[in-house]
């Protein structure tokens, strides 16, 4: 397994510990499962992992996700629909995207070409890290 690229997903986002209401499992945690779900029949799982992160500080903006990889832009994606109605539209266009990220080389996501869920949910473009000399 190669497992170069990653998919990062808030775990807290949609807490009961944010939303200060009580919450049996935070949206990030039904984002988490829904995509662990898909990702056995997925065609790039070889290429990836899928790895949840407690907090990813974008809080305002749950529920959200990042696509990283070596060498490539890293992107971070918040406001992403993760209630029980609509998971599995937003794991889909996560996926999908994943799989747009990677195709490019560099990773850069033109926002026309992304899945509709997740253009306006793009909170950072990180540029990759340069070697060190």
């Amino acid at each position: 397994m190669n497992h170069q690229h990653i998919i990062f997903v808030c775990t807290r986002c949609g807490s009961s510990h944010n939303t200060k209401q009580y919450v049996a499992k935070s949206s990030g945690e039904l984002l988490l499962e829904k995509l662990q779900t898909l990702y056995h029949d997925w065609v790039l799982q070889e290429e990836f992992s899928i790895q949840p992160v407690e907090c990813m500080g974008v809080c305002d903006q749950a529920c959200a996700i990042a696509f990283a990889c070596f060498n490539k832009h890293t992107y971070l994606f918040g406001n992403l629909p993760a209630d029980p109605e609509c998971v599995d539209n937003t794991a889909t266009a996560v996926l999908d995207c994943s799989s747009q990220y990677h195709a490019k080389p560099d990773g850069l996501l033109p926002y026309a070409l992304r899945p509709e869920l997740l253009r306006a949910g793009a909170i950072a473009r990180i540029p990759p890290l340069l070697p060190c000399q």
